[in-house]
């Protein structure tokens, strides 16, 4: 239940602390006094959304806390521990800041938490029936969503919310697979003949440098061979008879150092050192005739490697490569690209499975839901139709019509209420009730609601518009018996609601200087007759005013 509430520089308000007792709560005020001022700031503090307009001229923030007590609510304190918070004995203190410049912070129990969290955690504990709540009587969620509580299918709903959840999930990744599949399946025989054609060139890394090489030396043999064969014609006497063979020359070099080196010793190292010199120059003449007869002059091989690198020069230009190690990347590329596109109808297949499994699941729930809704349908009717015309509407009828449509995230139900006040064939309620019809009809759900619901606090504000007399009292006397239950707040201009409350706040406003000020406070005795008396007589009080005021309090006089 709200034990308390505090509002600073919020609208009208500068500040304001109030407690509030269990029970019925009554609160009353002129028109235009602020009552709505309040219910927006407690609105704020649950997680409405901000408005920077309601920052008091005071300062540059607005502050609303509320603490609740909601010791022994487990669903709460589920909430609040799975989210680390403090669950601080069973009080909960909830406050949010909003500044002028748009900026909204919100605390529960001192701890920052986002919007999300705190419109879960207030979901739990204060439900308002705002004066133009009763337009959720042609809402066709907010009445599927009564007939669910009161068939006890929250389990089932949250099942059925979680794999519907799934369900389009598994359907958003099939449907992008299935456009990749559509992309890759276009460009699947055409990458196939680009990766063949790559496969079949054989490419071999440093192969175009290695052939571009050889294709140097090939067109160059001629050249080659002959150089060669001259070089190895310098080291030898080649048939000339007028030189010597230097082989000749340098072993008659080696026996005359070797013969001075009797007597002058570094002639025989001398000596040493052209012997090596004779046998490294005649490797050197060897290895030179070798390759001058290795050389290969042939026409045919000089073909084959210029058609080889035709070939790749070909390929480099059709791939836009610069080299082989790019060509052998790209083929690298496209083979993962088929590879990848087996991949991608694989998943397809997979995710096919997996959505054809969420929906069966889904559909099965949905029926679930189905049955317990069609099986709680008259009790239903019946238990609303009674509440009804004893709010003297005696030949009223209600109906529930259930119609089955596209699965969704709350089942394949639709539902319509049907109302009739005058006992005939009942039409959609939306287009028939008065404005005092839909009051009543909206208080008897929300007393349902809040029995089925086990809700800590429920607000009305002015549910009993359209009302008067003796369907007023009778209205009283149902938001009374609520109070006896949980924590009801019952803002209203009827004295017969106001007369049943355990507790009386008076809303004014007053001029405070040139601006107005919003104040509330708990009234009492003399105080409580005297408003009373005021909203059964207007701005004259008279005196059977104020003994028909008696008379309304009667054993709820506090």
């Amino acid at each position: 239940m709200l034990r308390s509430l505090q509002i600073k520089n919020y609208a009208l308000i500068d500040s304001l602390d109030i407690e509030f007792p269990a029970g019925l709560i009554i609160i009353t005020g002129q028109t235009g006094a602020g009552k709505s001022i309040i219910l927006g700031a407690l609105s704020l503090v649950l997680g409405a959304r901000s408005d920077t307009s309601m920052v008091g001229s005071s300062g540059d923030n607005c502050v609303v806390e509320a603490e609740f007590s909601i010791e022994g609510d487990e669903a709460v304190q589920a909430i609040i521990e799975e989210n680390g918070l403090d669950w601080n004995g069973g009080i909960l203190v909830i406050r949010r800041v909003m500044s002028k410049s748009g900026r909204s912070r919100s605390f529960v129990n001192d701890e920052p938490v986002n919007v999300r969290l705190l419109g879960e955690i207030s979901d739990r504990l204060l439900d308002i029936h705002s004066q133009h709540a009763t337009i959720l009587l042609k809402d066709r969620q907010f009445q599927l969503s009564i007939l669910d509580h009161y068939a006890g299918n929250s389990d089932l709903l949250e099942q059925c919310r979680q794999s519907y959840k799934s369900l389009v999930s598994a359907e958003k990744q099939l449907n992008e697979v299935s456009l990749r599949l559509d992309e890759a399946v276009k460009e699947k025989d055409y990458n196939r003949s680009r990766l063949d054609r790559l496969e079949a060139a054989g490419l071999k890394e440093g192969e175009l440098e290695e052939l571009e090489a050889e294709q140097k030396r090939l067109s160059n043999a001629e050249d080659i061979k002959e150089s060669l064969f001259q070089a190895a014609a310098c080291l030898s006497d080649q048939g000339r008879e007028d030189v010597r063979e230097l082989d000749t020359v340098l072993k008659e070099a080696v026996r005359l150092l070797s013969k001075t080196g009797t007597y002058i010793p570094e002639a025989s190292v001398l000596a040493d050192r052209v012997e090596s010199a004779r046998i490294d120059i005649n490797d050197i003449k060897e290895e030179i005739l070798k390759r001058e007869s290795s050389v290969d002059v042939s026409a045919g091989t000089l073909e084959k490697v210029e058609e080889r690198l035709s070939l790749l020069y070909d390929l480099l230009k059709i791939y836009s490569c610069g080299n082989v190690q790019e060509l052998l990347a790209m083929k690298n590329e496209l083979s993962e690209n088929l590879l990848d596109t087996e991949r991608i109808e694989e998943q397809k297949k997979m995710l096919e499975v997996r959505v054809g499994e969420h929906r069966k699941k889904l559909c099965s729930i949905c029926e679930a839901l189905h049955e317990s809704r069609k099986g709680h349908l008259i009790d239903f009717e019946n238990v609303v139709g009674n509440s009804i015309r004893n709010l003297e509407l005696e030949k009223a009828v209600f109906e529930v019509r259930l119609t089955e449509t596209e699965v969704s995230a709350t089942g394949k139900d639709e539902v319509t209420f049907l109302f009739s006040a005058s006992g005939n064939s009942p039409i959609e309620v939306s287009k028939c009730a008065s404005g005092g019809e839909m009051s009543r009809i909206m208080l008897c759900l929300k007393a349902m609601l809040a029995k089925y619901t086990n809700m800590p606090s429920m607000v009305f504000d002015e549910i009993d518009t359209g009302v008067s007399g003796s369907v007023a009292d009778k209205m009283g006397s149902m938001i009374c018996a609520m109070g006896e239950d949980m924590q009801v707040f019952a803002i209203t201009h009827l004295p017969q609601v106001a007369a049943k409350g355990d507790a009386h706040y008076l809303v004014t406003k007053e001029i405070d200087g040139e601006a107005p000020r919003t104040d509330i406070r708990k009234i009492e005795g003399e105080d409580r007759i005297m408003e009373i008396a005021r909203m059964l007589s207007g701005s004259t009080i008279t005196p059977e005013a104020v003994a028909n005021a008696r008379s309304f309090v009667g054993n709820n006089f506090k």
